[in-house]
């Protein structure tokens, strides 16, 4: 991406969009007072979150008892609600998700990534699913400290080990395959990405004619083997983003606020939420709510209007494929694939 001298003024940029994730799956319901159990809690958390001012809800689902859904039926459930509840808001199912099948003889028929394929099958369709690209670390304790862990389960021995040797499988297959499966049921692929060398990898796949649509993304400078919290990092993954992709700053705890900040500041957009983060300022709670408020209040105060849902739809190019590799790259701003050199002989031949 790149900056001209206006580029910073308000009047030049697109609206903040603001993603919201309050439904925490990396939490236990006893870990915050803000985290909805029931469903009708869990939409009235998204009728909150949107009249806030966010546009993107991140979609998990718990069950009665408060443990995370794997039940396809209970996403239907869910989704189906927040279609009346909130219907402006973009639907955004998160990827990590793997449903489990009912019995036994269910499950011998599926293979391991069908589990997961079956994000596509979500009846109402969601208008978004992230998925993450490449195998990876995710050891969120790199940056959780102490004191922000302490009196939830990630200050306990084991839920900490679990965190700290946490990591999430997104090999070549599954990417082409999930890829596939998501834009034939109409749904947009919202791109996960924590360094460089994955922002790569997603070029190649759309060269390679992987994928056809809008590059939307977030970068999750979560540490543990994804980029830490440093403007420095933000900076260069900036640069390395083609010019008409939709770059959201996703942050770690309190991490968040000045990370959303700068990227408020440059034009970007903003995740917040009980899933990333608890907190306000130091050892204060702070609601999804408050977060979103925090984001709207720092956005008006630089003069920057806050999306309307129909401009966030707008913006995420929300139902938008194309037809061809070329197209893909010209819309996104990559520059075209390199002819072969056969054909730049011919050119010189002739």
């Amino acid at each position: 991406m790149q900056f001209m001298d206006d580029s910073l003024l308000p009047e030049n940029q697109d609206p903040l969009v603001i993603q919201v994730a309050p439904y925490a799956p990396s939490f236990l319901p006893r870990d915050s007072d803000d985290i909805a159990v029931s469903m009708k809690d869990q939409v009235q958390k998204a009728v909150d979150c949107y009249n806030a001012g966010a546009t993107v809800l991140h979609v998990h689902v718990r069950e009665p008892d408060g443990k995370g859904s794997k039940r396809l039926e209970m996403f239907n459930e869910m989704l189906e609600l927040l279609r009346t509840a909130v219907p402006g808001m973009i639907l955004q199912v998160g990827g990590s998700i793997s449903f489990a099948p009912k019995d036994e003889g269910e499950s011998a028929k599926w293979l391991g990534d069908d589990t997961r394929h079956m994000l596509a099958q979500l009846n109402p369709a969601p208008d978004q699913v992230t998925i993450a690209i490449n195998t990876n670390q995710m050891n969120v304790m790199e940056l959780i400290t102490d004191e922000d862990a302490a009196g939830t389960s990630m200050g306990e021995p084991d839920y900490k080990h679990a965190y700290t040797e946490m990591y999430y499988e997104s090999g070549p297959g599954f990417v082409k395959e999930h890829l596939k499966r998501l834009v034939g049921s109409g749904i947009q692929p919202h791109f996960m990405i924590g360094s460089i060398k994955d922002l790569e990898t997603v070029e190649r796949i759309v060269r390679q004619g992987q994928y056809m649509g809008p590059y939307v993304l977030n970068w999750v400078s979560i540490g543990g083997g994804h980029d830490g919290p440093n403007p420095r990092n933000l900076m260069e993954f900036i640069n390395r983003v083609p010019q008409n992709a939709v770059l959201t700053v996703e942050g770690l705890m309190r991490h968040v606020y000045p990370l959303c900040t700068m990227g408020i500041a440059m034009g970007l957009h903003v995740r917040v939420g009980q899933e990333d983060n608890l907190y306000g300022r130091r050892g204060e709670r702070a609601t999804s709510v408050q977060q979103i408020e925090k984001m709207v209040k720092i956005s008006n105060e630089l003069w920057r209007p806050v999306a309307s849902a129909e401009q966030a739809r707008e913006i995420y190019k929300i139902g938008t494929f194309y037809s061809s590799v070329d197209e893909t790259l010209a819309k996104n701003g990559w520059l075209p694939n390199r002819k072969r050199a056969t054909q730049t002989a011919e050119l010189v031949a002739a």
